[in-house]
């Protein structure tokens, strides 16, 4: 368990950094330069990455609870929004971003909760509501540095790229259901659809 705890530590904290204090951020880009940053920054996040997927390989499955059946359907459901929210985050705004605002993190707070409700063992526990926590201090963190002027909000574009986000957000999710978390979590999202 003690790789997993040092795997999210890494990656949350790598992650968080850049935004709590963005001041060391200019300060690594002005010893580093613009690209020494960006590849070390990339190291370090595959790096942990990688520690996080190992420590969860290796960390003993100790059940706390055991989450109804229907949980894996809400949590299913949940995905779905939170497909729509992570390619809207990543495509020119539409509505969904503008409303939204920081649709990415509200993605990952929306799979977080959305795994949390269907697993009931310690390492999801530990994993799922770290990274609940992690897209709530970020998104108070961006609503403070937004106040400041600091951080800008992307700019509404059009609305159709709502379309694109809810069309191309609804095909990754039934590739998910279908047979890709399985092929890549080695669990299927419902048991009835297990191989």
């Amino acid at each position: 368990m003690t790789v997993l705890i040092i795997g999210i530590a890494l990656f949350l904290g790598t992650h968080l950094i850049r935004v709590v204090a963005p001041g060391f951020r200019a300060a690594m880009i002005a010893r580093l330069g613009e690209q020494g940053w960006k590849g070390a920054y990339s190291v370090l996040s595959v790096v942990s990455l990688v520690v996080l997927i190992y420590g969860w390989s290796i960390a003993p499955v100790i059940d706390l609870w055991y989450p109804p059946a229907g949980m894996a359907h809400l949590s299913v459901t949940l995905m779905l929004l939170a497909m729509i929210c992570l390619v809207a985050g990543v495509i020119p705004a539409g509505h969904i971003a503008a409303k939204t605002k920081h649709p990415m993190v509200l993605s990952v707070k929306i799979w977080a909760l959305a795994h949390l409700l269907s697993n009931g063992d310690l390492r999801s526990v530990l994993l799922f509501t770290s990274f609940l926590a992690w897209g709530v201090i970020l998104r108070i963190v961006l609503k403070r540095r937004q106040k400041a002027g600091e951080v800008v909000l992307r700019p509404f574009v059009s609305g159709r790229y709502d379309l694109i986000a809810v069309v191309v957000g609804t095909l990754v999710w039934a590739a998910f259901i279908w047979k890709l978390h399985e092929w890549l979590i080695g669990v299927a999202p419902l048991p009835m659809l297990a191989s």
